[in-house]
């Protein structure tokens, strides 16, 4: 191709962040090219940079970050010494952003419609009447439940899942030359994630956009990208096409990354005949309002095991946990701890019951509050379960730290914003500790950190459980997670339990067929997968599976 193909051109490009007083290289010297219609896949562990030169890319760095030399050119536009009128004029309209967290990234107090046809309309590309209608046919292609209405609902009326794929269709609304799209399937599950990934590939080839596709998904990354680059600590590891990337990487840290998941927790024995569950859900059925969300479900989780539950994105496994948790009461059935009824409300639950049932949530950075020290979040529930104040309490919080792996002088005072993916996931599984529970719910807690951190996570919870005799809730729609560390699956589907057994079992044909369909969706380490899954499913081109033709 020739250069007037190419969109973007980054050269020798170097970023700084603050931390206390001085400045720290974050980026040193970053290069590439991207041209018009393809789409580069960065990639490398947690604090690589990856998600810092894709903003960079834009012309954009976040608070606390600066560009110290190189050049980023936009279609022949510097956009480091861009005024900030050129910037205005493209961002948002020429170049548009996927936030890995959509749940963060959303203004709580608009409608999705109306966020959505803020920049349309901003920009002049269509008047508020047809973006809206535009924002409904894209709603349908990344394949959104009742596409005319679900735009006006505000963000938290709409599930995780839901909302990262109404992020997607927001950036597509002014049909832009470059997307960066930053882990945008993280909170979807196996069988959303092909639709909206096949929808993005469609996207991207429709309108010979250009996208730099930011993951910590290698199967992901294989059905995306044209061109692969390795980032490690801020340097450029390695980069070329895809299929050469992953036939033959050529340094040892990349082929460190094709290697992880090795962590496989062997099959626990069955419990004891008679043994009384840890917890028992019983016939429990329940309701948002008027729509009944679970449907007589029923499963047990036993001491010192791990119970995975999988389903696509609105089946009822969330809604479980809050029943579980007693934030939603059932209208029928009943949730046991160790044999004695759990009052549904957690309001009428004593001290002991709700220490008894702790959860570590999906978004660390959603979860934790950012004007609270490290120590203050964990120090939180010291105080309220264990009555501990002062030197005791901040004693207790560093035995926690040490727990999890983190040192307690380094990080007990820190804020949040200072910590990577990974501290911060870990700070949340001390919070759920400090109360000393014998339950946890895990909800998707590896689904948004890269595979060598998640693996981490993986091990230090087997490693908690066998410690402390700790039964696990795993909420994940990675499959590669329930494989290492489950002991029991159950899956559900439109709030019931299609299927649950021992781990073994659940992985060995035959299979319920939402089962089968889960784990035929799981992406593989091949560049032709998704299109040949596509082709097997009857898809005639990529985009007719957005709209619910798989």
């Amino acid at each position: 191709m020739a250069d007037r193909d190419i969109l973007v051109k980054v050269r020798n490009l170097y970023l700084e962040g603050r931390s206390d007083e001085t400045w720290i290289p974050i980026i040193n010297g970053a290069s590439f090219d991207l041209r018009r219609g393809e789409v580069l896949g960065l990639i490398g562990e947690s604090g690589a940079g990856k998600s810092t030169l894709g903003l960079a890319a834009m012309g954009f760095t976040r608070d606390g970050v600066r560009i110290t030399s190189g050049k980023v050119l936009f279609d022949g536009v510097d956009l480091i010494n861009a005024s900030a009128a050129v910037k205005r004029e493209l961002l948002g309209r020429r170049i548009a952003y996927v936030a890995q967290s959509a749940a963060a990234s959303f203004n709580p107090a608009h409608k999705l419609i109306d966020q959505h046809t803020e920049a349309p309309v901003q920009h002049r590309v269509s008047s508020r009447i047809d973006s809206e209608r535009d924002a409904m046919e894209l709603y349908e292609k990344l394949r959104l439940p009742d596409p005319e209405h679900i735009g006006f609902r505000y963000p938290h009326q709409v599930s995780g899942g839901q909302l990262q794929r109404a992020m997607t269709a927001m950036a597509m609304s002014c049909r832009p030359d470059l997307i960066i799209f930053d882990e945008p399937t993280t909170a979807l599950d196996v069988t959303t994630q092909i639709e909206v990934l096949a929808s993005i590939r469609d996207i991207v080839s429709q309108f010979d956009t250009a996208a730099i596709y930011i993951t910590h998904d290698l199967a992901v990354v294989a059905q995306m990208a044209d061109r692969i680059k390795v980032m490690l600590k801020g340097d450029e590891v390695e980069e070329s096409d895809t299929r050469t990337m992953l036939a033959s990487p050529t340094q040892d840290y990349t082929k460190s990354l094709w290697a992880v998941r090795s962590f496989q927790r062997p099959q626990k024995p069955p419990p004891p005949a008679g043994a009384v569950p840890v917890v028992s859900v019983k016939n429990v059925t329940a309701a948002y309002g008027r729509v009944k969300v679970l449907h007589d479900i029923t499963f047990d989780i036993h001491a010192g095991r791990t119970v995975a539950v999988v389903g696509e994105s609105g089946s009822g496994k969330s809604t479980a946990a809050r029943v579980i948790t007693g934030l939603l009461p059932p209208l029928e059935g009943v949730v046991e701890f160790e044999g004695e009824p759990m009052p549904g409300d957690y309001r009428k639950r004593t001290k002991m019951q709700l220490r008894q049932a702790q959860m570590i949530y999906q978004m660390a950075d959603t979860a934790l509050n950012p004007r609270k020290t490290i120590g203050e979040i964990i120090g939180r529930p010291v105080e309220f379960y264990m009555g501990l104040k002062g030197q005791e309490k901040r004693e207790r919080v560093k035995e926690l730290l040490r727990e999890i792996e983190l040192e307690p002088d380094q990080f007990i005072d820190r804020l949040p914003s200072e910590l990577s993916g990974g501290q911060k996931q870990r700070v949340g599984i001390a919070r759920a500790l400090a109360a000393e529970p014998k339950f946890i719910i895990c909800d998707e807690v590896t689904s948004a950190l890269d595979q060598l951190v998640a693996e981490g996570i993986l091990r230090l919870l087997a490693k908690l459980q066998d410690e402390l005799g700790l039964s696990y809730m795993f909420i994940t729609h990675d499959l590669a997670t329930v494989r290492s560390i489950a002991d029991e699956v159950v899956v559900m589907k439109d709030g019931r339990v299609v299927e649950q057994g021992p781990k073994t079992e659940m992985f060995r044909p035959p299979h319920h067929p939402y089962t089968d369909l889960l784990l035929s969706s799981v992406p593989e380490m091949d560049p032709d997968w998704l299109t040949n899954l596509l082709a097997e499913r009857g898809v005639d081109n990529i985009g007719d599976a957005a709209v619910g033709n798989m």
